[in-house]
């Protein structure tokens, strides 16, 4: 058939082998941002626990992330005024983007090492179906999945991203201040305003860990979750791409399957708009 494309074909490594790649591979993702990524240490001075959006916290937040670096904006984004708005306004949208990007990708990079090596033993579907194993790569665990069970994850997800973007005072009385009017990038409400049965109010640090956490460890971790993520865009990234590019990671052939689906196209198994 000449409309058929068949999947890329990747040399076969000895099972052995694999896992002792994937395993070696995982070791260094997992050292790499604490070594080499992580923030110098902070200054004497009393640091506030929170990314601010002026200009002049942006630069000297990036000479921490990044001390080689420093500050980089090729694009002028932070002087683009997105929807007219001034530059603190457009710095706090660039921040917040880039902080839950960060936090999507870690929980995918994670969830991609997992579900590579494990699934759930109880059953996935009322009607007793098993989750998809794990020899399918996870995006063929994800096509595998039924429609109902996808919309679901699409829908709870969605829900997350309108609840963070209520504002009190326009139209609601839940959330906080907005992050391009003055609000704290990447901070997410509590869900006292809503009725749930879930024993912890807040995404963030359930379990209350970080009640009595310095000042100085706050600023830190932050940092290093912005490093983190960014090092975690890069590795689920470079997983897609050694999925359906053969060759264009070498560290990662032979180590991940080929897959000749669309990772773009999320419900394209299932559900087509148009012809």
């Amino acid at each position: 058939d000449p409309h058929h494309r068949s999947p890329p074909q990747i040399p076969t490594t000895d099972p052995h082998t694999k896992i002792m790649h994937f395993r070696t591979l995982l070791s260094f993702l997992l050292l790499l941002p604490a070594s080499s990524f992580s923030p110098t240490s902070p200054s004497s001075s009393k640091p506030s626990t929170v990314l601010h959006s002026s200009k002049d916290a942006l630069v000297s937040d990036a000479k921490k992330l990044n001390p080689l670096l420093g500050y980089f904006d090729p694009l002028q984004l932070t002087d683009a005024a997105f929807w007219g708005q001034p530059q603190d306004s457009t710095i706090g949208f660039l921040r917040h983007a880039e902080i839950k990007h960060s936090r999507v990708a870690m929980a995918a990079f994670v969830g991609y090492c997992v579900q590579s090596n494990f699934v759930w033993p109880w059953p996935e579907t009322l009607s007793g179906d098993p989750f998809p194993s794990t020899s399918l790569s996870p995006p063929e665990q994800w096509d595998a999945l039924p429609l109902g069970a996808k919309v679901q994850i699409i829908l709870f997800v969605g829900f997350l991203e309108f609840y963070s973007e209520l504002t009190p005072g326009e139209g609601s009385d839940a959330g906080l201040t907005h992050y391009m009017k003055g609000g704290v990038p990447g901070k997410f409400p509590t869900f006292d305003a809503i009725p749930h049965w879930m024993p912890f109010n807040t995404l963030y640090d359930p379990f209350k860990y970080a009640k009595n956490m310095s000042e100085e460890t706050k600023q830190r971790r932050l940092l290093v979750e912005v490093n983190n993520g960014r090092l975690a865009m890069l590795g689920i990234f470079g997983f897609l791409c050694a999925q359906t590019i053969p060759g264009s990671v070498p560290a990662l052939e032979g180590v991940v399957k080929a897959y000749g689906g669309e990772v773009m196209a999320p419900l394209a198994p299932d559900w087509h708009f148009g012809a």
